[in-house]
C-alpha cells in the first residue's frame, strides 16, 4: 500500500453532541502531512456527504508539506430520541491519496483518471466531546481550529509582489507620458523660481 499522506490522529473530534440543537454546525480540524518523497494529491471522502464536509476537500502537497483541514458537520435530529445518551457517531472520513509526477498540475479529475493508483491512507471516525467539560483533546481541538482559521486567512491574502512591476501591454506610453509631465512640471518650477 502506498503511504503518501498521514493524519495526526485516527479520530475527528467534534465539540458538541450529535443530539444537541439540530441544524447547528460543529467543527474540527485535522492536520495531514505528505510523508513521501514526491508530490501527493489527497482527497477526503465521508459516509455523510449531506451533513459533513471538509475545507479544503482535496489538494496537493509537496514532500514534507502539511495542511490543517477543517471539518464541518451539521447536527441532525436523532433518528431515535430515546437513544440520546448514545453519543457515538457512525460518521467517518476517509483520506485517499495519489502520487503525482513533478510538473503535473493538480485537478480533482486525477482521482478518476488514475483510480487504479488511488490508495486509501486513513479512515478517521468522528467522536463528540462535551464542550462544557474541558479536556486536553478539547484544548488541542481549539488550537488546531485557530491554526486552520489563520491558515485560511493567509491563503486568502494576495501574494506579495516582490518582483519589479511590469508595465502592462499598451501602457508603456502612458507611463512615459506621466514621467514626461512630471519632469516638465519640475522644470517649470525651477525656471519660475529663477525668474523671481
Amino acid at each position: 500500500m502506498y503511504r503518501g499522506v498521514l493524519s495526526d490522529s485516527s479520530r475527528i473530534i467534534l465539540s458538541g453532541f450529535c443530539t444537541d440543537e439540530p441544524g447547528k454546525q460543529v467543527s474540527s480540524a485535522v492536520r495531514i502531512l505528505n510523508i513521501s518523497r514526491s508530490n501527493v494529491a489527497f482527497k477526503f471522502q465521508t459516509t455523510a456527504p449531506k451533513s459533513c464536509f471538509m475545507r479544503p476537500p482535496s489538494g496537493m502537497l509537496t514532500p514534507g508539506e502539511s495542511i490543517i483541514a477543517t471539518v464541518f458537520k451539521f447536527v441532525e435530529p436523532p433518528e431515535q430520541p430515546e437513544k440520546q445518551q448514545d453519543r457515538k457517531s457512525k460518521d467517518k472520513f476517509k483520506i485517499v491519496s495519489l502520487k503525482v509526477k513533478d510538473g503535473l498540475e493538480y485537478d480533482i479529475e486525477l482521482f478518476e483518471e488514475y483510480k487504479e493508483l488511488v490508495a486509501v491512507e486513513q479512515i478517521l471516525r468522528v467522536v463528540y466531546l462535551d464542550p462544557q467539560r474541558p479536556t486536553p483533546e478539547l484544548e488541542k481541538l481549539r488550537k488546531q481550529l485557530a491554526e486552520a482559521e489563520a491558515a485560511l486567512e493567509e491563503r486568502k491574502k494576495p501574494p506579495e509582489d516582490s518582483a519589479p512591476r511590469l508595465v502592462g501591454e499598451g501602457l508603456v506610453i502612458d507611463e512615459w507620458i506621466k514621467r514626461r509631465e512630471k519632469y516638465l512640471a519640475e522644470q517649470q518650477q525651477i525656471e519660475g523660481s529663477d525668474s523671481i
